[in-house]
């Protein structure tokens, strides 16, 4: 496992179009997703540790995020052969177990991640009502590569996302997420 770091968010940065099916094999394009007051658009796969320590806090933030109209969304693009405990099938699985009630895509091809500049699970990228990119950075002060230090939790995307739906820029800080690196395939 390498623990990496998300760089900062190119703020304005319009994001790329996609389509992707998600584990209840709906297949999806970007503009098909609700995002009139913002989206998030999460990196994750389900075998991170960084992953699987914030799963339902996740869970609960996307829900969160859609009671003040933010769309969520996540997209495994690892390598699945390499990684068979990201499978599409394992998805459905750990979608359930964290009782995501949003969807979660497979970017089989990797090339949205590539589009996205994605690094690590997890890692967030929080959106405008354009589609600008507006918000780059981790879930909350609570970890998993915080734990215990002392400071007040403070939910950093749903305030970041908070003051981005209600038509504001988002001023404040923008710390990196940090997780395992994306597994890439082998490129021919």
């Amino acid at each position: 496992m390498v623990a990496l770091s998300t760089p900062p968010a190119y703020k304005g940065w319009q994001a790329p179009d996609f389509t992707l099916f998600d584990t209840d094999a709906v297949r999806y394009n970007l503009t098909d997703i609700p995002h009139k007051s913002g989206l998030v658009i999460a990196f994750i796969c389900n075998h991170c540790p960084y992953v699987k320590t914030i799963a339902d806090r996740i869970s609960k933030e996307a829900i969160a995020l859609e009671k003040i109209g933010v769309g969520f969304i996540a997209i495994n693009s690892n390598d699945t052969k390499a990684y068979p405990e990201d499978s599409y099938e394992n998805m459905k699985i750990f979608a359930k177990q964290h009782q995501f009630q949003f969807p979660y895509f497979i970017d089989e091809t990797q090339e949205v991640a590539h589009k996205y500049g994605a690094v690590c699970t997890p890692d967030f990228f929080g959106f405008d009502g354009d589609l600008k990119l507006q918000y780059r950075g981790r879930l909350d002060s609570k970890g998993p590569a915080t734990p215990g230090n002392g400071e007040k939790y403070v939910r950093e995307l749903f305030l970041a996302m908070s003051t981005i739906a209600s038509k504001q820029e988002y001023v404040g800080p923008q710390f990196p997420s940090i997780g395992c690196s994306i597994k890439w395939k082998e490129r021919s």
